[in-house]
């Protein structure tokens, strides 16, 4: 029972990371970045494959030194998801990635140095239709910027992508997207909106050096949030402190809540109190362990009560409202059974699985009537 989003999201130029489109009607993909040491390829593969599992659009790996160069050479051929190689300074380094297949640079081009340098990745780019991300970061800002504003400000941020987007318009490259990232949300936001009407092309969010998982989740949601709402980003990353499957989990939910994304179960559940007839808490833990592998959307509700149980479940493909001594399970806004306490996670499992297929079998059944 998903419903559009009400959020009119800005027109932006489209590029391709890969087979992944970024910017005009293309869904706003999700990014994470991995942190193992590149020159470990197998364990930046494992990495990467866990990543892909979790259904991350586009990784990023850094590439410091031409060893790693040379090792994202033996990762990309082992994995599927389009590649962002994120390289400082060394335009060698870009150039040797782009010879080995990477799907985006991240470089900025005012950091390259000498033209010819600067002039030879973005013909290697244009040449091989690979796009760049200019990154721009509040902690790492131009010396002459810092000395010029002071201290990090969004005004800051935005002059110095205008300094690396002019490199790129002088030798007509148009195939970038931008991030102008601060750990501060006031910061980034300020500085996203403003960004946001000068350039056309797609924008990567993000709040950079978040925190750790709650504190970053928490500081990721209001920022992009923000952002989302006003209808700016085509690409997100959420930066934790913590396992890069986590930052997709964060991801993927935030744009659920706002109705751009749909991937997996979407649940509605009621925090518990002395109303519940099951435990809710202990339900949801485990029924969310338990179908993290599903990426079709669907919506279950799991209320512990008949005091709002009822209004939800109505609202949901699958809904469960806590009754006594049975609890009342709800299909596509019907009653329809009840279950007794000690089958629930169980029960509930099944159904949603028996959903899932359902609605995948329907799918298949519309693409065999089209084809």
């Amino acid at each position: 029972m998903q419903m559009e989003s009400p959020i009119k999201r800005r027109k932006t130029r489209q590029i391709m990371v890969g087979d992944v489109a970024v910017g005009g009607d293309a869904p706003i993909s999700v990014q994470s970045m991995t942190n193992t040491d590149t020159c470990d390829v197998a364990a930046t593969v494992g990495q990467i494959k866990r990543l892909e599992d979790a259904c991350a659009d586009i990784v990023r790996v850094s590439v410091p030194t031409m060893e790693a160069a040379e090792a994202f050479k033996q990762i990309r051929a082992q994995v599927n998801v389009p590649l962002v190689a994120d390289i400082h300074f060394d335009y060698k380094i870009a150039l040797k990635v782009a010879e080995y297949g990477v799907d985006c640079l991240r470089i900025n081009p005012g950091n390259i140095g000498r033209e010819d340098r600067v002039r030879a990745v973005i013909d290697s780019a244009r040449d091989k239709n690979i796009p760049i991300r200019i990154g721009v970061n509040a902690g790492s800002l131009e010396k002459e910027l810092q000395r010029k504003y002071g201290e990090p400000t969004p005004d800051a941020l935005v002059e110095s992508a205008m300094r690396h987007i002019d490199i790129l318009d002088s030798l007509d490259f148009q195939d970038f997207k931008l991030s102008v990232k601060a750990s501060d949300v006031f910061m980034a936001v300020a500085a996203y909106r403003k960004i946001s009407q000068q350039i056309d092309q797609p924008l990567h969010l993000g709040i950079t050096e978040a925190g750790g998982l709650r504190g970053g989740t928490v500081k990721s949601s209001v920022g992009l949030g923000m952002l989302l709402m006003d209808g700016i980003g085509d690409t997100i990353r959420i930066s934790l402190a913590a396992d890069p499957v986590e930052e997709v989990k964060v991801g993927y939910e935030i744009l659920k809540s706002l109705k751009l994304r749909s991937k997996g179960i979407n649940f509605i559940a009621c925090p518990s109190c002395s109303r519940q007839n099951f435990d809710v808490v202990k339900t949801m833990n485990e029924l969310e362990s338990r179908v993290e592998d599903i990426t079709t959307p669907l919506d279950v509700a799991v209320i512990g009560c008949i005091v709002n149980g009822p209004g939800e479940a109505k609202e949901a493909d699958i809904g469960l409202t806590g009754g006594t001594p049975k609890h009342l399970i709800y299909v596509d806004g019907e009653k329809d059974h009840k279950v007794e306490k000690e089958h629930l996670v169980d029960h509930l499992e099944t159904m949603i699985r028996d959903k899932v297929a359902a609605k995948q079998q329907a799918e298949q059944d519309v693409i065999a009537k089209q084809s």
